[in-house]
Order: C-alpha cells, then sequence, then structure tokens
C-alpha cells in the first residue's frame, strides 16, 4: 500500500495548529494550575474543556513527555491523535522540547491522525478485513489512499454508471436523482458513523441507524407540536404545516392537510408523528445497501480506499479480531480537538485503548466541522456517549475491557490570546439569533467554562461598519486602522504599538467575498493575500488549461476564443479568425504538439510550461490531475468535463501561499481556526450570507434520528399519462420537525471573534444580518475612500530563504530558463521506456514526496517500484547532521536592461550547520546529460542563499537519486544569469 499524506479534507490544515504565544511557549514557560493538572495526572478518564487560546497544546505535549519519561512507559506504548497532520509534526517538535527523546526517535511514535493511524493497521494487518464484510477481496500494499474529494467523485460517478447498467430493478431511484451524488454523501455520512454494509445487510447494529430513533423524533415532534402562548396559540408544527402541499405534487394516497393538522386543535393529532415516520423504506434501504456494498467491492478491486473506508476496515478489524486488538492497543490515549471527532472515531479511541488512560481534549464552542461530520455531542456528552459506546461494542464480547463510568473534567480557563473584552464579547456570539424569529436558548451559557486574559493591556475596540460598496469599506476601514494608535496592538514585549498592514486578518463565511475583496484590493495595489482552501479550477491557470483541451477535443471555438484573448487579440480579430478557421501558426503549431500526447498529465505541463505557470496553484492542478489519470480510465474528454464541473461547482483544494510580512491574510473562518491575529475584520455579515441560504436538500439523505429517507419518488401512477417524479409527503412532515442547527453557525461566530488578540471590526453591505444586527457593538456607515498603496513601502512575500524585493513587471522561474531540449523526449515516450535517462515526472514527484516528507519527520517508509531512489534519499538524509529546511522559497531580484525581473523557485533541501549552507536538490534521472541546464537552477539558489548568509560558506550540489551520487555545481556569476534571463525573455 503506498504511504500517501494522509489528512483530514478540505479547509482544515490549519486547525490546530497554535501560535506560540497562543500556547505559552515563549511567554509563560510554566505551565498554570490548570495546566499543571492535567500533565501530572496521566491515570484514569479526563475530558479537558480547552477554549481558545488557552495553550492546549503546550499542556498536551508536555503530558505526553510527562507520560513518556516515565521508567516504564515508551513512546510505542502512547497514542496521541491529532486533527492534521501538520499538528502531529507540531507535537513531535514541542514533545522534544521537554522529553529526553529526539526527533529521529519519535519519527516512529503514533503521533498521527486517526486516518494515519488506521492505514498504518490496514498495511500490517489489514489483509483479510474486507472478508468480515462479505466481500471477496483484500487490502495489498498496492492499495493507496484517494486524498482528493474531485478525485473520489470521479471514481464513484464512474462506479455508479456501471452499477446503474447492472440493476435495472433501481431505475426508478435513478431516475428520482437530480444529482447522483447524494449517495456518495450518505455513503460517507455512514462511514463516519460505523454504519457498514454486508453481504446480506447490515454489520452489527448498523440497520437500526439506517432506521431512525422514533423515540426520539417522538421528543422532538412533541416539543415543536406544544401549543404556543399557554395553550392560546397553535403550535410551531401545525402553523407550518399550513403550507402542506403548497407547490407539491404528491401521490395520490398522500394524505390530506386536515389530517395532518387536525381539525379544531391547537396541535397536530399525536398519529401523525407515526404515520409520517413509519413509511415503508425497505427498496430505498436495499438500494443504498448496494451501492454502498458494491462501490466497496469496487474501490478494492481497483486497489484504492478512501479516507472513510480506512476507518470502516481498522474499525471492523478491530471489532473482529481480539488477539489483534490487544497487540495494537496502547496503555495511553490521548485525543486532540475532540470536538471534531466523528462517532467511529470515538468508538476506535475506546477500541485502542488498553486502559483507562484515556485523555480527550477540546473546546465544543469551535466544533465547526459537521461538514466532514463531526459531531459536537462527542464532547458536550462526553460521559453519556462513552457509557454508550462501551456498552454497544460489548455487546457480545468484551472489547473495552475497563469501566467507563469515573470521568474526570478539568477545565483550562487562562486565555493567552485575546483581551478581556474579547473573551467577555465572544461569550455573547453563543446566543445570538440568526435570524429574526430565532429563539435562542440562552441556558448554553451555562456549560461555558467563563476565560481569564492574560493580556498586557486592554485597549480593545470592537464596533461594526456597513456601506453597499462593502468591498472598498472593508479596504478604507483597513487603511483607517494601519499606523492608528487607537487601535494599537501588543508587541514581542508586550508594549503597545502602531498596527500594521500584516497585523489583520479579514475573515469571512464563505470563499466568494474573499476572492471578491482581492479583486477589488488588487486595482489599489493593496498589500493582500488569501490563505487557505482555493477554488482551483476558477483559476486563470486552469481556465486556459481548459481552453487548449477544448481545442483538442470537440468544442474547439471555445478553447481558440480563450487561447487568443489571453494573447491579446481583439474581439473583432478573434471572431474573424473564428470565422476563417485561420488560426496563428505558432498555436496550430503546438495544438500538434499537444495532440501527440497521450498522457493527460503531459498535456497539461506542457501547457502550463507554455504560459510561464508555476508556483502552488499549477503544482495542485497538476497533482489532481496526475491523480485523477492513475486512478481512473481519464480521457482529455474527461478532463474537459471535471475542470467543468470543477469550475461550475467550486471545488476547493488547500494551497498554501503567503501573505507576506506586512500583508493583510484574507482566509474563511474554517481555515484560520486555531491562528490568532491581533486586529481580525469579520467581513459579508450579510443576510443570507452569514449564515449562507443554502439550497434544496438532497434527494436521498441520512439525518438523525429519522434515519435514511428519500424526498423525491418516480412513480408510474394510472391517473396521469405519463410516469412522474413526485415529492414525498413524509419528507415534507418529517422536516419541520426537525430543528434548524444555527448553532454551529453561532459557534463559528465565536471562532471568528476569539482569534483576534486586540481588535474586532464586524463589517456589512446593504442588508448586513442578524448577527450584526444584534450583537453589542456600535454599527456605522462607513463612505469608502481607498487610497492606492505604494507597494515600495510594503515587504512582500519573506520566507526563510526570500530576498525581499518589490514585485517586477516579469516573472521567471529556473525552469524558464532551461533549454527544453534536453528534455523533450521525457514527456511521453521516455515514461515507458526504463532504459532511458529520464523516469517521467511522476516518478520525480513521488521520489520528492517521499523526501520532503521524511525530512520533515514523517511516518514514512521507502517503496521500491522497482527503484533505490527513495532508500537512497533516506539513507542520504540520516546522514545528515544540523538544521534541515524543506521546500524553501527562493526570490532572486535582478535588473535587465533597466526593467527588474525576479527569478523564483523551490529549493528542495536546505542543509543548515554552524559555519556552512548546503543546497541540494534531487534529481531522479538515471544520466547526468542535464547538468548543464540545472546548473542554471542551482545559481539562482546559490545567490539567494549567499545574500541571506553572508557569514558562512554556501555549496550547491545534485543529488542523484538513482545512483545515490552527489555533485557540487559550481555556481554561474549574477552577469552570467542576467544574460540566461535575457536569451529567455
Amino acid at each position: 500500500m503506498s504511504d500517501p499524506a494522509v489528512d483530514e479534507p478540505a479547509e482544515s490544515d490549519s486547525a490546530a495548529s497554535e501560535s506560540a504565544k497562543g500556547d505559552l511557549a515563549e511567554s509563560a514557560p510554566t505551565p498554570n494550575a490548570k495546566q499543571r493538572q492535567l500533565i501530572e495526572n496521566t491515570a484514569g478518564i479526563y475530558v479537558v474543556d480547552a477554549g481558545a487560546g488557552t495553550g492546549k497544546t503546550f499542556a498536551v505535549t508536555r503530558r505526553y513527555a510527562a507520560i513518556v519519561d516515565q521508567p516504564d512507559v515508551e513512546p510505542a506504548d502512547v497514542l496521541l491523535v491529532t486533527f492534521t497532520r501538520s499538528a502531529a509534526t507540531e507535537m513531535k517538535e514541542r514533545i522534544v522540547d521537554h522529553s529526553t527523546y529526539s526527533l529521529r526517535e519519535l519519527a516512529d511514535a503514533s503521533i498521527q491522525t486517526f486516518h494515519s493511524h488506521c492505514l498504518d493497521l490496514l498495511e500490517e494487518h489489514g489483509y483479510r478485513a474486507p472478508t468480515h464484510l462479505g466481500i471477496d477481496d483484500r487490502i495489498t500494499g498496492a492499495t493507496r489512499v484517494v486524498e482528493d474529494e474531485l478525485v473520489e467523485a470521479e471514481l464513484f460517478r464512474e462506479f455508479l454508471d456501471g452499477f446503474q447498467d447492472d440493476h435495472p430493478e433501481y431505475a426508478e431511484f435513478f431516475r428520482a436523482l437530480s444529482d447522483r451524488s447524494d449517495l456518495l454523501d450518505v455513503v460517507t455520512e455512514f462511514a463516519s458513523k460505523g454504519v457498514f454494509p454486508t453481504a446480506d445487510g447490515w454489520y452489527r447494529d448498523g440497520e437500526s441507524f439506517v432506521d431512525g430513533d422514533f423515540e426520539t423524533f417522538q421528543d422532538l415532534f412533541d416539543e415543536v407540536n406544544e401549543p404556543r402562548n399557554g395553550g392560546s396559540k397553535q403550535s410551531v408544527l401545525r402553523s407550518k404545516l399550513n403550507g402542506y402541499g403548497k407547490r407539491r405534487t404528491y401521490l395520490p394516497d398522500a394524505p390530506d392537510k386536515g389530517v395532518l393538522r387536525g381539525d379544531g386543535t391547537k396541535q397536530a393529532p399525536e398519529e401523525t408523528a407515526r404515520r409520517a415516520f413509519d413509511e415503508d423504506r425497505e427498496d430505498l434501504k436495499a438500494f443504498v445497501h448496494d451501492v454502498y456494498h458494491e462501490y466497496l467491492a469496487f474501490a478494492l478491486s481497483r486497489s484504492y480506499l478512501t479516507f472513510g473506508f480506512l476507518q470502516l476496515f481498522a474499525f471492523v478489524l478491530l471489532c473482529e479480531n481480539e488477539s489483534l486488538r490487544d497487540r495494537v492497543s496502547f496503555e495511553y490515549v490521548m485525543v486532540d480537538e475532540f470536538q471534531d471527532t466523528s462517532e467511529i472515531q470515538f468508538k476506535l479511541a475506546l477500541l485502542l485503548a488498553g486502559t483507562d488512560n484515556l485523555c480527550a481534549v477540546g473546546d465544543w464552542k469551535q466544533s465547526i466541522y459537521s461538514f466532514q461530520y463531526a459531531d459536537v455531542e462527542n464532547i458536550r456528552s462526553f460521559e453519556d456517549r462513552i457509557d454508550r459506546f462501551a456498552s454497544d461494542l460489548n455487546d457480545d464480547q468484551e472489547r473495552v475491557a475497563f469501566p467507563v463510568d469515573d470521568v474526570e473534567t478539568i477545565e483550562l480557563e487562562e486565555n493567552y490570546r485575546s483581551t478581556q473584552s474579547i473573551l467577555d464579547f465572544s461569550e455573547e456570539t453563543l446566543v445570538t439569533p440568526a435570524s429574526n424569529n430565532e429563539d435562542v436558548d440562552e441556558d448554553v451559557l451555562d456549560d461555558v467554562v467563563s476565560l481569564s486574559s492574560n493580556a498586557s493591556f486592554d485597549n480593545t475596540t470592537i464596533e461594526g461598519i456597513h456601506h453597499p460598496d462593502q468591498h472598498e469599506a472593508v479596504l478604507t476601514k483597513i487603511q483607517s486602522i494601519v499606523g492608528n494608535d487607537d487601535y494599537a496592538v501588543e508587541d514581542e514585549d508586550g508594549d503597545p504599538r502602531p498596527p500594521q498592514f500584516g497585523d489583520v486578518a479579514v475573515l469571512t463565511r464563505t470563499r466568494d467575498f474573499g476572492r471578491e475583496l482581492l479583486s477589488v484590493a488588487d486595482d489599489y495595489d493593496f498589500p493582500m493575500a488569501y490563505d487557505g482552501g482555493v477554488e482551483l479550477f476558477r483559476t486563470d491557470q486552469a481556465k486556459l488549461l481548459l481552453a487548449w483541451l477544448r481545442i483538442l477535443e470537440s468544442d474547439a471555438d471555445r478553447g481558440w476564443a480563450v487561447v487568443m484573448e489571453e494573447a491579446g487579440y481583439t474581439l473583432d480579430e478573434i471572431d474573424h479568425v473564428l470565422e476563417n478557421r485561420n488560426y496563428p501558426s505558432n498555436m496550430v503549431t503546438f495544438r500538434e504538439r499537444l495532440d501527440a500526447m497521450e498522457a493527460v498529465g503531459a498535456v497539461a505541463r506542457r501547457v502550463f510550461d507554455r504560459y510561464g505557470f508555476t508556483g502552488e496553484y499549477a503544482d495542485v492542478i497538476l497533482h489532481t490531475v496526475q491523480s485523477l489519470h492513475d486512478t481512473s480510465t481519464l480521457t482529455r474528454g474527461d478532463l474537459v468535463r471535471i475542470v467543468e464541473r470543477g469550475i461550475e461547482n467550486g471545488s476547493t483544494h488547500d494551497v498554501v501561499t503567503s501573505a507576506g510580512v506586512d500583508s493583510v491574510t484574507v482566509q474563511t473562518i474554517h481555515s484560520a481556526k486555531g491562528l490568532e491575529y491581533p486586529i481580525v475584520v469579520l467581513a459579508n455579515m450579510n443576510a443570507g450570507k452569514f449564515p449562507p441560504n443554502v439550497g434544496g436538500s438532497s434527494v436521498v439523505q441520512y439525518e438523525e434520528p429519522v434515519g435514511l429517507r428519500q424526498r423525491k419518488i418516480y412513480a408510474d401512477v394510472e391517473e396521469h399519462a405519463h410516469p412522474h417524479v413526485y415529492d414525498n409527503w413524509t419528507h415534507d412532515v418529517l422536516r419541520h420537525c426537525l430543528q434548524d442547527d444555527n448553532d454551529e453557525e453561532r459557534r463559528l461566530l465565536y471562532v471568528a471573534v476569539t482569534r483576534a488578540e486586540n481588535h474586532v471590526v464586524f463589517a456589512g453591505g446593504e442588508d448586513p444580518n442578524t448577527f450584526y444586527e444584534e450583537l453589542p457593538f456600535e454599527g456605522t456607515r462607513l463612505d469608502p475612500a481607498v487610497e492606492p498603496v505604494d507597494r515600495r513601502e510594503t515587504v512582500q512575500t519573506q520566507l526563510p530563504f526570500s530576498v525581499v524585493t518589490p514585485e517586477g513587471p516579469t516573472g521567471h522561474t529556473p525552469h524558464t530558463l532551461m533549454d527544453d531540449a534536453v528534455f523533450e523526449d521525457a514527456d511521453v515516450e521516455l515514461e515507458t521506456t526504463e532504459s532511458m535517462a529520464f523516469r517521467g515526472r511522476d516518478f520525480g514527484s513521488r521520489v520528492h514526496d517521499f523526501a520532503e516528507a521524511y525530512a520533515l519527520g514523517e511516518d514514512v517508509s521507502p517503496t521500491t517500484d522497482g527503484h533505490d531512489d527513495q532508500r537512497h534519499v533516506k539513507a542520504f538524509i540520516d546522514g545528515l547532521s544540523g538544521d534541515l529546511h524543506v521546500e524553501e522559497r527562493a526570490v532572486l531580484p535582478l535588473e535587465i536592461d533597466g526593467e527588474q525581473v525576479t527569478v523564483s523557485g523551490i529549493v528542495d533541501l536546505v542543509h543548515e550547520t554552524a559555519d556552512r549552507i548546503e543546497i541540494i536538490d534531487y534529481k531522479t534521472d538515471q544520466s547526468r546529460r542535464a547538468e548543464s541546464e540545472y546548473r542554471k537552477q542551482l545559481s539562482v539558489y546559490y545567490h539567494v542563499v549567499s545574500e541571506c548568509f553572508p557569514e558562512k560558506v554556501v555549496t550547491a550540489r545534485l543529488f542523484y537519486t538513482a545512483t545515490n551520487e552527489r555533485r557540487t555545481i559550481e555556481p554561474v556569476s549574477l552577469a552570467e544569469l542576467e544574460d540566461v534571463v535575457r536569451a529567455s525573455s
């Protein structure tokens, strides 16, 4: 099985990464009383309420260090589960500072995500795991993990095409579906709850989840059906049922509105609950069961697993194999960010715990990932759930061998991030209505552990601004803040200082506002950058790739129009060319070169090379395209449709970018979780945006406690001349009994506010939302007056090995300076000929990914694929002492004929010792034929690093991974580089 970068999906990479200040690494190295309680008490079951900025990571890593430094305990006895892979890396680094173990010794420690640990279990023990579900297939070393949701969606689409052909008995269900991805959503949610299909039914008590829980539903029904105003006013449910049937087409046997509402009463009849709940769903259950079970078999036949399936098979394996469960259990289990766990993850923690030394750390107020199937009740109702889940697991044999009735709670109360004014205000967000007609239960504040600030001073401003031109208003407000002593922030010594652009973060509920804000900021040369999930297929890179793919396929005119517009042709010129089919000769030549390529990855790479597209966006697009190619029978026409769907749906991918040392950061609230900023501007506080308006619900869906349901039904009824898709009346009744969950929207608001250290600004447009109107701050109209920014006065994108320079009008990468002729035969044909010098970029990417992960201390092992490259890389890195800096960006400014030019690239590895800096670039070539071209690349890096470290000796080397050979490269001078750039322009 391959060893991918197993991690949570989209938008959560920053979720557990608190800053050094917030976690006390520098400002408070001595634990406070509550932290000491957590660190020193390691035996027993603990649930830790770790509020925002209370030093959670600091305390957890100290606790881990205290455990492993006990005489009879080793890292192999402890499981520390983190929310993200980056959080696991951070945890290891901090543990090293406080224990007797080195980072290398902790490389194999079980400090990882649930998904990563499940992968380890399956790689070593999971060969026969599918047989427990009646699937005659195996998990092998060739099984890989599909990480990208877009890749999985395409694979599921391919599976469903075959399933639909093979199962004509389910034709009516497919006719009712407006979006077949509904089925994948149901499968994924079932997997997160531990609901699995077997060949002839459901695993363990899975069918009870599918059916739903009538008693729980009855309680909800009774609550919404209670007459109001002391019995003088009809119930909410009866009022809502007054709209029953409007704009709906039900089957003829649907009950009348009067029957469901009741006559002459203030509430709906009791039998309405049972009548709606007891819908005949046997055919629906069989349909979803077969889709689910056969999709599992399809995935295994294609040698891949999804994140959900990793947990699924690990859970089944641990349930069914008692001896294995004993062998792989841990003496100590700690789970970080417990509020973001799913039901199956809670149960996995119990199965992996060999003793009652179990610790769950989290903050229910920051549970915001229900779309990833996180269940806030795991931490809010921890004691009830641990008792229920242990009983469920032990119903037929003892799987949880320790008592779970003695749970101790620890509350971390001291906040090291925000002022007391912000902390007090943040509690208001948890009881603020999200709509004008919503009644919020203020008893929720009884569960809030109030936090005490450790801030040096409190000059907090909490205010609101609004204007119809809200983008310009936000920029105007930021300009009024920067340099303004009224908005002073804390410096490194705890003293007030005027704020800079880099102190400000603009947080939004959804991405669209951030994208629009960046566009407006560009008009003013405003220092601002986006950080987080990006709608990748709406970028210029993806649109030009789509254009060339259309040229190669049947939709050529649309493609030519985009390509020629990019080349500077006017609309009239484009119309003339399209009418006469007299395309530019250089473009025709390029099209012919693309058409000769069979691999879609090669097509994408050549398009990006033509336009000089490099950097994070291009890399992620290429990785996604290659992943699709590796896991499916993708054609160029398929890729056209994928990109089109990505544009239409706004599919997001994490792209790591830098906002610069003095630039405003723009993020979604989800991606900002775990981070902190001196000043937070919470923008787009508008009706329909926060909470966002949502479209119609899925046709097939699962929802607690009513179970699996169908919103639309296809039927052929005699009364109608044609078959028809009908509305399902039971769905319309049930949905009125289920509460709108705006609690998570309030928690999201809480997360946004608690990112701020000193000041919070709410910004709305023409129609501010209810949050804006109801929160206790003063909102004022701000007329925009944005002043253009002189970018020379702001410092951009400074990373450890970057030369700071204003952005020039022309940009190059080391690769654009190379002569492509030396690589020509590497595009297609050399990928299939092992004896030749180049083995393709896909192979090179795998080697580079391994090298990066291993240098960072991640739990990866070399795979061979018939080659020794990864083994050579491991041995090479093991032999290095000093500090290793991985994937560092280098920017070299040059002046070419009076024009400012930058050459920027990524250094694979920088090896730093006391007196030397060694630049390492990995090459998977099997010959040194391209070394003269690589010299240009290494020369760029050499001059950047030499300028950053003038006191150290700098060398540049190529490491040929195939031959295990290190070659020192003599760099060319800056003057020679300028000549190379001039020739390439």
